[in-house]
This record gives structure tokens, C-alpha cells and sequence, in this order.
């Protein structure tokens, strides 16, 4: 088996952590560590790492500054409770990006939203039915 761990760089680690939490769905935590955490699902997979800007002088995630947050990246989450997911977001931000409509290449409902952090978040239904 493989996994991708997608790592963004965000302002406020436990802010951001939480912010995740709420719109995913899962239980609220504290990340491991208040310059890095991992947004993790109920079976134990990694769903997002979020790294502070600045720390551990990794190339790419030294400054907000020096390269645009998010940009070229699209954060898309498929999941199984959508239903639910909407007022979640609702509840997070002051408007969403894109209302709730059907993706005509996947054939399933979304909707979109700017984290803290400015970054596009995308949620999608797991399956049309």
C-alpha cells in the first residue's frame, strides 16, 4: 500500500488543526506538536499534515511570502457524510467559494471554501447515490 501525505504550510497549527477537525467531521484534538499536526481519519489515515510556515527551514515552506498559499493546489476531500458536512462549513466560514451543485465529471455533489489560511477546499460526496 501507498499513501500521499499532503503538507501545507498554515499560520496557526492548532487553529488551522481544529478548523479541519470541525469540517471533516472528527473528533477534536490537539496536533502533536504546535509547529506541525496531522489530520487524521477514524482508521488511522492521514488526511493532511499541516506544517507552520517558517519551521524546519524546509525550502518550500518558509514564507507565505515568498510563493502564494495554495497556489496551483487544490485541497478535494470525498466523503461520506455530505449531508452533514455543509452545515459544518457553514458554521466556519462567511461564505462559501462555490455553492452546493452537482460536478458534472464525477457526477456527485460539492461544494467549496477558503481555510485560514486561504487555501481552496473542496468536499465532495463519495458516491451519487
Amino acid at each position: 500500500m501507498r499513501r500521499t501525505w499532503v503538507i501545507i504550510g498554515v499560520g496557526d497549527v492548532p487553529g488551522s488543526f481544529k478548523w479541519y477537525q470541525s469540517l471533516l467531521g472528527l473528533p477534536e484534538g490537539t496536533p502533536a506538536h504546535d509547529d506541525f499536526g496531522q489530520i487524521v481519519d477514524l482508521d488511522g489515515t492521514v488526511l493532511l499534515c499541516l506544517h507552520e510556515w517558517g519551521a524546519h527551514e524546509h525550502p518550500s515552506l518558509m514564507s507565505p511570502e515568498r510563493a502564494q498559499p495554495g497556489n496551483g493546489l487544490l485541497l478535494f476531500f470525498r466523503i461520506d457524510d455530505f449531508d452533514m458536512a455543509l452545515p459544518r462549513a457553514r458554521a466556519i466560514v462567511a461564505r462559501l467559494e462555490e455553492e452546493p451543485h452537482v460536478n458534472p465529471n464525477t457526477g456527485t455533489m460539492e461544494f467549496s471554501l477558503r481555510d485560514p489560511d486561504g487555501y481552496y477546499v473542496t468536499i465532495s460526496a463519495l458516491s451519487a447515490n
